[in-house]
């Protein structure tokens, strides 16, 4: 149970100030699971992009290359090298959804991102972070599962209980044992630079890697996480003290890494929870709130299980899946055999650290006592047709078949989204 076992009277009054909580999030886990298991929840993503939604990308590219923040792809001839564009169309996309695709909206966002970006070396910082620095910073924020939804979309999950003032104490003792040389004189807490690099994992590694696994719409990358935040347990004096860590990643998400949170499940919330949920709502935008769900112990099993598989959500919450907080990511069979080169003893576990999956290849970085850690390792190819490229099309877009489904091509979510913008809640 995700509940505290309380008398009659008082499971009652809970109750009540959830329903109430819930219901001023005007959410509808029915009805956006029914969204998920159609194509409405692809509406502005690529290659199901409406007429005026194409035009808006192209005067977007343009805007930004004009600014000198955009280089186009440039197209092999004879003496011509082939280079691919600075930013691919999926990451570009992210920004005008973020502004609903208004251009200039859009290019502020992506403009304050890229200085950002330039100024905290965020590429320098995720090659160079020290291993051991990372998986501490890893275990205090939400982790992938190493599983997927119906979609594709990787499965986060977030236990507060466990970040208890003893080991947030700890971990801030710490956390400046992992930051790269280039970093140690950033006006940056380690604590901020540590998450910048868990955002570049899941934007470089973990999404590119979903984006070349099965799924029913591989036409369109993987740009989103799923995310279960687990809040029982947590009395209200641990959820002050964990205020500023929370908000850091939620507040950051939807400045630097706009668009890259699907829906959010939040399980166990206590009596006091409308009083959390008045902090959490201000730290995002009124579209990433409409995905964010408040469930109740008896919904928590059929609510999961309408966007995902049993084996893909842990057992805790009702699923199949072995998988316990602090744990690294439960592969399945799909996934296992694409990573099976950086794979570690069990040939579920992979190793640790920050790592880029760049579709034929997964470069190892980071480093481990001083030194730097450097691997390129080849990643098995499918024996089946990618599906072609396309920057932009409508909602029409046939549905592909079986075959079509196996591969992908990962291009579409290139490592060159490390050079630019995008656990959980």
């Amino acid at each position: 149970m995700l509940w505290r076992t309380k008398s009659h009277h008082s499971q009652t009054s809970e109750d009540a100030s959830l329903s109430k909580t819930a219901s001023a999030s005007k959410n509808d886990p029915a009805a956006s699971a029914t969204a998920a298991a159609g194509t409405e929840w692809l509406a502005g993503h690529l290659n199901h992009l409406t007429p005026e939604q194409e035009e808006k990308l192209a005067e977007f590219k343009k805007v930004c290359a004009e600014r000198g923040y955009y280089t186009a792809a440039v197209e092999p001839a004879e003496g011509v090298e082939e280079k691919p564009p600075s930013h691919d169309d999926a990451t570009m996309l992210r920004f005008l959804r973020a502004r609903k695709f208004d251009v200039e909206g859009a290019w502020g966002q992506f403009k304050d991102t890229e200085d950002w970006r330039k100024d905290n070396a965020i590429e320098s910082l995720y090659a160079n972070i020290g291993v051991d620095s990372y998986e501490a910073s890893r275990r205090m924020y939400p982790q992938w599962t190493g599983r997927r939804d119906r979609r594709g979309i990787p499965v986060y999950v977030f236990e507060i209980r466990h970040l208890n003032s003893k080991e947030m104490a700890a971990y801030n003792a710490n956390i400046n044992n992992g930051t790269p040389e280039t970093h140690k004189s950033s006006s940056v807490p380690a604590r901020l630079l540590n998450l910048f690099a868990l955002y570049e994992n899941l934007l470089g590694f973990v999404m590119p890697l979903c984006s070349a696994l099965s799924r029913p719409n591989p036409e369109t990358p993987i740009v989103t996480s799923t995310n279960i935040v687990d809040v029982s347990g947590v009395g209200l004096k641990q959820f002050w003290n964990l205020k500023s860590h929370m908000q850091d990643a939620s507040v950051l998400a939807t400045a630097h890494y706009p668009e890259t949170l699907d829906r959010i499940f939040i399980i166990g919330a206590p009596a006091f929870f409308p009083t959390v949920w008045g902090w959490i709502k201000r730290w995002f935008d009124p579209v990433t709130t409409s995905k964010i769900f408040i469930l109740s112990a008896a919904e928590v099993k059929p609510t999961l299980a309408s966007f995902m598989d049993p084996s893909s959500f842990p057992k805790q919450y009702g699923g199949d899946l072995e998988w316990q907080w602090g744990d690294l990511p439960n592969l399945d069979e799909p996934a296992s055999e694409l990573l099976k080169g950086v794979q570690t003893g069990e040939k579920t576990d992979i190793l640790k650290g920050p790592m880029l999956f760049q579709g034929d290849q997964i470069e190892v970085l980071g480093t481990e006592d001083g030194k730097e850690r450097r691997k390129t390792v080849p990643v098995p190819q499918s024996s089946s047709p990618a599906p072609a490229e396309s920057s932009s099309s409508d909602a029409s877009t046939p549905v592909p078949t079986e075959n079509e489904k196996i591969a992908v091509n990962v291009d579409q979510v290139s490592t060159e989204e490390t050079q630019t913008t995008t656990v959980a809640a």
